[in-house]
């Protein structure tokens, strides 16, 4: 297309599928877009494709591509993590000059994003990392956008990102997270809280296909219904569409035919272990992570094929009716994801406790709302509780939750017992009741575990009735002694 201006306002480095949706983004919103690719045939195949979508200045160097671009420059990464992002933005850091803005747009590691940034600051650059959900559709349409990075590069960059980002009540799906590596540790988070929520889905799905006895396009129909209401959310919509659709080849359901072994590609099992370090309860995610793991072991899957599953019911048993059934199964459902979006929110604020990055949970509600995969209407809600208490200590006891708990924990609790009897895994369920129940819990068995910590290690304990440490001589007297 005809290049009416002599530089462009953004740039795109790499253009696979996320890269070119994000520059077609830029360029159908009337901003004129450099874009480069190291192969330079892809460069080529793009504008072939895409050239009269919008105004783009194709460069075959990464010199040109910089020079073509106006100042302060700002060049979106969208190239593989690790190496790879590492290698461009050096290309690029050469050619910019200070006050310049860098941003990597891919699922990087928060603690790489931190390093990166801390580098090019002492260079005099702007480096931003950007969290970008809602997948090909959504970097098309319209995603969900979380920078990272120094509050002045959101000056120049923000105004284009919340320009293509996704809208809710008018308002973009996007706003400036936090310092360094803020954004790409709550992008990090998102994903795991995306794991708990898609195998909690696959879960409900188990129960009532294999406990119920329900077939996949019934199950489409139970699916559908559920996201007229609560559960309104673009994972349950898209669970309709998948267990709606017939396999040409077969005539079976598709979900049949597809092999139960699911991916990852990092951002759930990074989640976990950055919840560890920071001492976050993040069950859900995890039985959510360690379950793809699992569907992914063949080796020991088939090993233990023969194993006894005990005595197990039949449906028949469990004294519901399969309308019963299926509505606890929803409430389940509900409060499983409340405990996953709780225990996400707890780990973001954690993080940014942490890293001194001051983010604002309300943002992360309301940005989420549109454009991203863990898009819900309940979102809304979280906005409200957090809008009502800032300092909300956890988002199960905000006033509107803990009240729809009331009448979710019954069948829940149903739902929990009902998959063990049947013996039909429902580790998210199970784990995220569990987690539930500790949260509320008056007493737990960590005391036990501090007495014995004591009694072969001299890790000290606290009491209930004095201040300060205290260690039993459990090889002599079995006299108690305050530790200074």
């Amino acid at each position: 297309m005809t290049h009416s201006s002599p530089l462009a306002q953004v740039g795109v480095v790499g253009l696979a599928v996320m890269g070119s949706n994000l520059a077609r983004n830029f360029a159908r919103h009337g901003h004129a877009v450099a874009v480069y690719n190291r192969t330079a045939a892809k460069t080529d195949a793009f504008i072939d494709s895409f050239g009269e979508e919008g105004e783009f200045r194709p460069a075959a160097s990464v010199k040109e591509f910089v020079a073509s671009l106006e100042r302060p420059r700002r060049a979106i990464v969208m190239v593989q993590a690790g190496a790879a992002t590492d290698a461009v933005i050096g290309e690029l850091a050469a050619e910019m000059e200070p006050g310049d803005v860098i941003v990597d747009g891919g699922n990087a590691l928060y603690t790489d994003t931190i390093r990166r940034e801390r580098e090019l600051a002492e260079r005099g650059l702007h480096f931003v990392g950007a969290g970008i959900s809602g997948g090909e559709e959504g970097a098309l349409n319209g995603p969900s956008i979380m920078p990272g990075g120094p509050k002045e590069s959101y000056e120049s960059l923000g105004p284009l990102l919340e320009d293509i980002s996704a809208k809710v009540d008018g308002e973009p799906c996007c706003t400036h997270i936090g310092p360094d590596g803020a954004g790409h540790f709550v992008k990090m988070v998102h994903n795991g809280i995306e794991y708990a929520d898609m195998q909690v889905i696959g879960e409900a799905y188990h129960l009532l296909r294999y406990g119920a006895g329900l077939e996949p396009r019934e199950i489409a129909e139970v699916f559908r219904e559920w996201n007229k209401g609560d559960l309104d959310s673009y994972l349950i919509e898209i669970t309709a569409e998948v267990l709606a659709q017939v396999d040409e080849k077969t005539g079976k359901p598709l979900v049949d035919v597809i092999v139960d072994a699911a991916g990852q590609k990092g951002t759930g099992r990074w989640t976990v272990q950055a919840a560890l370090d920071l001492g976050a309860p993040v069950s859900a995610i995890g039985e959510a992570v360690f379950a793809r793991a699992l569907s992914s072991a063949a080796g020991q899957r088939d090993a233990a094929g023969d194993l006894p599953g005990g005595t197990t019911a039949r449906f028949e048993d469990l004294g519901l009716s399969r309308e019963e059934f299926v509505e606890d199964v929803r409430r389940a459902l509900y409060a499983s994801k409340l405990v996953a979006y709780a225990q996400g929110f707890d780990e973001i604020a954690a993080g940014s406790s942490e890293h001194g990055w001051d983010v604002d949970p309300r943002d992360l509600a309301r940005i989420w709302r549109g454009g991203c995969i863990i898009r819900a209407t309940f979102l809304n809600r979280i906005v409200e509780a957090y809008d009502e208490d800032p300092g909300l200590g956890s988002l199960l006891a905000a006033p509107y939750f803990s009240g729809q708990l009331t009448d979710l924990i019954d069948p829940w609790r149903r739902v929990v017992a009902a998959a063990a009897r049947l013996g039909l895994p429902a580790p998210v369920f199970a784990s995220s009741l569990a987690y539930y129940d500790a949260l509320r819990a008056d007493r737990l068995p960590a005391a036990l575990i501090q007495g014995q910590r004591d009694f072969f290690g001299a890790h000290t304990y606290r009491r209930v009735d004095a201040e300060g440490s205290f260690h039993t001589d459990w090889s002599g007297d079995r006299a108690e002694k305050p530790v200074s």
